[in-house]
């Protein structure tokens, strides 16, 4: 289960956004981004290790899970959880109300082309 709290996700962030980071440059980053105090940072840093999700090497933090992987996981738990597993009931929520992009239309059209079911 790749499942975080908000504070774990926040911190992974980071070193999603640095790694390799030193603990000491985590605590500072943390202290700076967040307002969290070095005790802060360094108790979510010993559950993310005990959960498997980052590893401190000689005081050097890196992961031990991708942030794609988390975000699929996250993604797939709210379309579950709140959308009876429907994925077109997810979008049409989400877009519901917005305009979007020729681009962002281009995009999506090409990853529905991507992920389509051969009949």
């Amino acid at each position: 289960m790749l499942k975080l709290h908000e504070s774990e996700y926040k911190l992974i962030s980071i070193v999603w956004d640095n790694e390799p980071i030193t603990s000491k440059e985590l605590t500072i980053i943390s202290e700076e981004k967040l307002g969290w105090k070095r005790t802060t940072t360094y108790t979510v840093l010993k559950k993310l290790i005990t959960k498997n999700f980052l590893k401190n090497e000689s005081t050097v933090v890196t992961s031990l899970i991708k942030r794609k992987d988390v975000q699929k996981y996250e993604c797939e738990e709210i379309i579950n959880n709140r959308f009876n597993g429907s994925l077109t009931g997810f979008i049409t929520s989400f877009v519901n109300g917005k305009k979007l992009s020729k681009e962002e239309v281009a995009h999506l059209q090409n990853l529905i082309n991507e992920h389509k079911e051969e009949s």
